[in-house]
């Protein structure tokens, strides 16, 4: 108990270069997948590069988006975090002390305050289990109840908590919904405590009627709990509204990371501002008046990125110098940041 207090104690005061509290500080970050080829598969010919020297921190309490389009690397991004995926270089730094690479055995402590809500409810749950077995096996592994009663109480706690009703905890995942199964898994989540969680898509799968209770549900959970996000997504209205700080990722590289409002009213680099041109007004008279950027070509392969910015074959301002030169991520304003050698004040 002294010990944990202890590593508590210091995780408050842990301070990163730009003055803020952060809970996680992502720097240098290579998730790299080997292709094999040949008889049995031995010999590699060469990577996919899913997260490609990735950089960004997250302040304690707040939910950090992440965008970009499919394959970009958002879930590889956050399942590396979470050390899921060992990570090819980099640090990943969680209150202040470095768990790049670390074993499974030695990130088992850790995994009380870094959980994780899946994007695919109808998946993620054992079928062969029921609802209340599901939630309270993380309190099994962890040794966090001491008694039969304390387990159920707990069990029915945890399901009042995410707007379930307690009776249902001996019900199986095939005998509930989309939305009900996915409240499952963010009672499954915050049933050991924790302080930080990487939520994949959580609500994509779902209906939007269903999305809007389940974004607000997680809302009051942040409160309640004390919670920090790392909110993946490709629906960038959800994000808008969830999120206090949103990150732009395209081919495993980062693009541009400000504030939710920053950047959505004052997007710098070219590819936020067609994900952006993509979102539909509800007012048709605006919807047709507004210019839209359409890319062209398609995403390259992560196994092939194209040398310098690895946007420059789809985007509408490239020059030359965009096919050499790797853009670096720079602070362009206060605390927005854009990897683009053409943004205004790059």
């Amino acid at each position: 108990m002294v010990q944990e207090t202890t590593t508590t104690e210091k995780a408050k005061n842990v301070k990163s270069s730009d003055g803020h509290d952060n809970i996680i500080e992502v720097k240098n970050l290579k998730q790299y997948f080997p292709i094999s080829s040949g008889v049995l598969f031995q010999r590699k010919v060469g990577d996919v590069k899913a997260v490609d020297n990735v950089s960004f921190n997250i302040r304690r309490g707040e939910t950090l988006g992440l965008v970009g389009e499919s394959g970009c690397g958002k879930s590889t991004t956050g399942r590396s975090i979470l050390q899921l995926n060992s990570p090819t270089e980099g640090e990943i730094l969680f209150n202040g002390e470095n768990i790049a690479g670390w074993s499974t055995g030695k990130m088992r402590p850790l995994r009380r305050q870094m959980q994780l809500i899946f994007q695919d409810p109808y998946s993620s749950l054992n079928p062969r289990m029921n609802c209340g077995s599901i939630i309270g096996e993380p309190l099994i592994v962890h040794g966090l109840t001491k008694s039969r009663n304390e387990y159920r109480e707990r069990i029915a706690h945890l399901l009042e908590i995410v707007g379930l009703n307690p009776f249902m905890a001996d019900r199986y995942p095939h005998e509930f919904s989309g939305g009900q199964r996915q409240r499952i898994g963010i009672a499954r989540a915050i049933a050991v405590n924790p302080s930080f969680i990487v939520c994949d898509e959580p609500v994509s799968a779902l209906d939007v009627s269903i999305q809007a209770q389940v974004i607000n549900l997680m809302e009051d959970l942040q409160e309640q709990f004390d919670l920090t996000y790392l909110f993946i997504a490709h629906d960038l209205s959800v994000v808008r509204h969830i999120s206090d700080r949103i990150v732009v990722m395209y081919l495993g590289h980062i693009m541009e990371i400000a504030d939710r409002v920053e950047l959505y009213d004052n997007p710098l680099h070219p590819y936020t501002q067609a994900l952006l041109s993509a979102i539909p007004i509800p007012d048709p008279v605006i919807e047709a008046k507004r210019d839209r950027i359409v890319l062209e070509g398609d995403v390259p392969s992560p196994s092939d990125p194209p040398a310098g910015c690895v946007f420059h074959t789809r985007c509408p301002i490239a020059v030359d110098d965009c096919k050499m030169e790797v853009p670096e991520l720079k602070e362009v304003k206060p605390d927005h940041w854009v990897a683009c050698i053409k943004a205004e004040g790059y």
